[in-house]
């Protein structure tokens, strides 16, 4: 087994697993959004946060599990639920920070009565995602690196790895996002996002997976 089949098994399921956990996670948001829209009271607001907060679970079961998946047969000492936890619990800690900016803003607004703040422009979007992006980066990492830093040398190097990885993934999402909703089609919108999910969970298991290979490079040597 070579780092370059790591590399490619890592960064296929790192794809496919964020296509189908973060699809589905933005499909039962935006489902209980809808739901919810017009109801822009306090209730309202914080149930949004906490059903938003809580659909991350599914992104991190699809991942950790796919990523466990792939980093077994080169990491066979980490266990499958080891990962999947410390996967599940970096993802709802990144979600409850993600979210919680827009939700006080939001209880803000709510509690003024006041209009909603207008939109930034799409390069500050995109700015301000990278920045989430390495923020929560880090975040997502961190229990994964306490889940394999007894065992591995050198796995620090995991949560810049993640870092880096988000910084670039995260704004791929949100242009993907603006792309999609901007289709004149429904069956447009959904291949779009399939399609930008697709590529940005390649782009973040695409980069972090050079770092896992090197990890395993420098593992293997005695």
């Amino acid at each position: 087994m070579s780092k370059n089949q790591l590399w490619t098994r890592w960064t296929l399921a790192n794809a496919l697993s964020e296509m189908v956990g973060l699809g589905l996670t933005f499909l039962l948001t935006g489902l209980a959004f809808s739901k919810l829209d017009g109801q822009q009271t306090m209730i309202g607001i914080l149930l949004s946060f906490v059903l938003a907060v809580a659909s991350g679970g599914i992104e991190a079961t699809f991942v950790g599990l796919a990523q466990w998946w792939a980093m077994s047969p080169w990491f066979p000492f980490v266990r499958k639920s080891v990962w999947w936890r410390a996967t599940l619990i970096g993802a709802l800690i990144a979600y409850v920070l993600g979210y919680l900016p827009s939700t006080v803003m939001g209880m803000g607004e709510a509690a003024a009565s006041s209009a909603p703040t207008v939109e930034p422009p799409q390069w500050v979007v995109l700015l301000l995602a990278a920045g989430m992006g390495a923020v929560g980066g880090v975040v997502l990492s961190f229990a994964q690196w306490l889940a394999i830093r007894g065992e591995v040398r050198g796995a620090g190097i995991w949560i810049p790895a993640n870092m880096l990885a988000w910084t670039f993934g995260m704004p791929v999402i949100f242009w993907g996002i603006d792309m999609a909703f901007n289709m004149p089609a429904i069956w447009q919108s959904v291949l779009s996002m399939a399609g930008i999910l697709f590529t940005a969970g390649a782009v973040v298991g695409g980069i972090h997976g050079l770092f896992l290979a090197r990890l395993y490079e420098q593992n293997s040597k005695p």
